[in-house]
């Protein structure tokens, strides 16, 4: 009886942490658990949570050892707050991508997403457990009996999961063959699985790398003799649904309605997030095969064009182009020294300052501009516009989307759409008067799309296999001038239904342009007659 009462002493922290996770850090875990069945069964509601508390403890006894214990212990308490922050309030998914998003958020993103209620989840379920942890004393022991002790709870935890997957099998196999999102939500572990993924990832691919060429034999067709002005605006979390040109109730495209533009509203996105959809889109790689590894290691679209004797300008209103422009002109339109309509933060609109002039300096040969907007980034869609583009009321005016009706945030969203409208507008009067020296284009793509509380989802950056509908089908807008020969209007409307994705991007720049390359696929360019 004495040994068993060490051994509980010996093992009562990681045990105490992980009934502790269990309790108050996995509300996300267990709403989602009981959304996925039609009947609540109290008895496999037990069950599961006795799993999850063996779970969480197995891997903190994995990683925790004396000297180890306490900080690691105290370094959770504040991850798992802030985690169960996101996934209750947003219902957000921490998953590699997520903390790859975490990693590359800029200071302007981190306000957005900053509030009273974060700080008191900080405090209260991070800094205070993590203060207990640092008073309490952890008996010293020999290597021998903590190796005992260790394994023996790692056998007892491993007995006690076996127990309940053979007490409730069928409940089980139904749990992890149908219901993988749940398990998704399981918190500290899914965040700690997904730093180890992502921190072993950064690792590898720290390494020194050599840019691999692409497209070495690209070049400007023999044949054309025109020049061609292309302006590419990479939306920010556009979903399609929410384009009055796509059938959409409000009117959110009052001025590109005016105009002969072809909506593509059967587009899908590369991901959910822009640090994966962005370098996708102009990798060439696909979809299917894009790796960031990969994109790292090799140069993209915008290299090819380049090469070919393309003139490529990146402004950026957003992060940054995630790599894309690494070796190009790119120029951080967040600046207040550079963006002159700025007010409490700098607008889209300021891309277009002065662009003119660029255009203006480049006396021969073709010329791509890639304008990244901050468009609906959420979840401060109010801070995305001005009054002047408050189109629909009322609209949330908080980044705690959950204070706020779904309509108060769609109509909030719906104004950065509207705002959106107004941009693209002035890039096509921006492109008009070019028509004379041009052959001139503008492409809009947005990176991803966004949930708005639909099923009590927010934002975006799901899991791709597991993301509603509205975060994969992002905008996209063709708008082509007057003097483009190789496609008509009408005969753009045609392709309005296409199944297309961002994978078409490449082809149909490189046609655009009308560059030679073995790289270029007439099939993915969605401008080929």
């Amino acid at each position: 009886m004495n040994r068993f009462l060490q051994f509980l002493k010996t093992n009562a922290t990681v045990l105490t942490a992980a009934l502790g996770f269990t309790l108050f850090y996995n509300w996300s875990f267990f709403n989602h658990f009981n959304q996925a069945y039609s009947t609540f069964s109290l008895p496999f509601f037990i069950s599961i949570g006795i799993m999850l508390f063996s779970a969480t403890a197995l891997v903190l006894s994995l990683i925790c050892y004396r000297r180890t214990t306490k900080p690691i212990l105290m370094l959770l308490f504040i991850i798992a707050a802030f985690c169960a922050y996101y996934m209750n309030t947003y219902d957000i998914i921490v998953d590699k991508t997520m903390i790859q998003n975490v990693v590359q958020t800029n200071v302007n993103e981190a306000k957005d997403l900053f509030t009273w209620k974060m700080v008191g989840y900080a405090l209260v379920l991070g800094v205070l457990p993590a203060w207990i942890v640092s008073r309490v004393h952890l008996p010293k022991t020999t290597f021998k009996a903590a190796f005992s002790n260790k394994f023996k709870l790692i056998a007892l935890l491993l007995i006690l999961m076996a127990s309940q997957a053979f007490g409730f099998s069928k409940n089980y196999s139904s749990f992890f063959r149908e219901h993988k999102l749940v398990r998704f939500y399981a918190n500290p572990i899914t965040p700690v699985y997904s730093a180890i993924q992502f921190a072993i990832k950064s690792n590898t691919d720290s390494a020194p790398k050599v840019v691999t060429p692409l497209g070495e034999d690209a070049k400007k067709s023999a044949t054309d003799s025109d020049r061609h002005l292309t302006i590419l605006v990479v939306g920010e979390t556009a979903r399609a649904d929410h384009f009055s040109l796509n059938g959409y109730a409000k009117d959110t495209n009052p001025l590109l309605a005016k105009e002969q533009v072809v909506s593509l509203h059967n587009l899908s996105s590369c991901g959910t997030s822009t640090a994966v959809s962005v370098p996708c889109m102009f990798s060439g790689l696909g979809r299917a095969n894009y790796d960031e590894k990969k994109f790292n290691a090799s140069e993209n679209l915008l290299d090819v064009l380049n090469r070919a004797g393309v003139s490529v300008l990146w402004r950026d209103n957003n992060s940054d182009s995630k790599g894309v422009a690494t070796r190009l002109t790119y120029q951080d339109y967040k600046d207040p020294k550079i963006n002159t309509i700025c007010d409490t933060e700098c607008r889209d609109e300021g891309l277009l300052v002065g662009l003119q002039d660029y255009i203006d300096q480049h006396k021969t040969g073709d010329i791509t501009i890639v304008l990244h907007q901050m468009g609906s980034h959420g979840p401060a869609y109010y801070s995305r516009y001005t009054k002047a583009f408050e189109k629909f009321t009322p609209a949330c005016q908080t980044n705690l989307l959950e204070k706020c009706s779904v309509e108060e945030i769609s109509n909030a969203f719906d104004n950065t759409i509207v705002a959106t409208d107004y941009f693209l507008s002035k890039v096509i009067a921006l492109l008009k008067p070019n028509a004379k020296n041009f052959q001139t284009a503008m492409v809009y793509m947005s990176d991803h799309g966004e949930s708005l509380g639909e099923n009590g989802v927010y934002l975006h950056g799901m899991p791709y296999a597991i993301a509603p509908e509205a975060q994969k089908h992002p905008a996209s807008i063709i708008w082509l001038g007057d003097g483009f020969k190789a496609l008509t209007f009408d005969q753009l409307k045609q392709k309005a239904d296409a199944p297309l994705s961002h994978d078409n991007l490449f082809s149909t720049l490189l046609g655009l342009n009308k560059i030679e390359t073995k790289l270029y696929d007439p099939k993915m360019d969605f401008l080929k007659p």
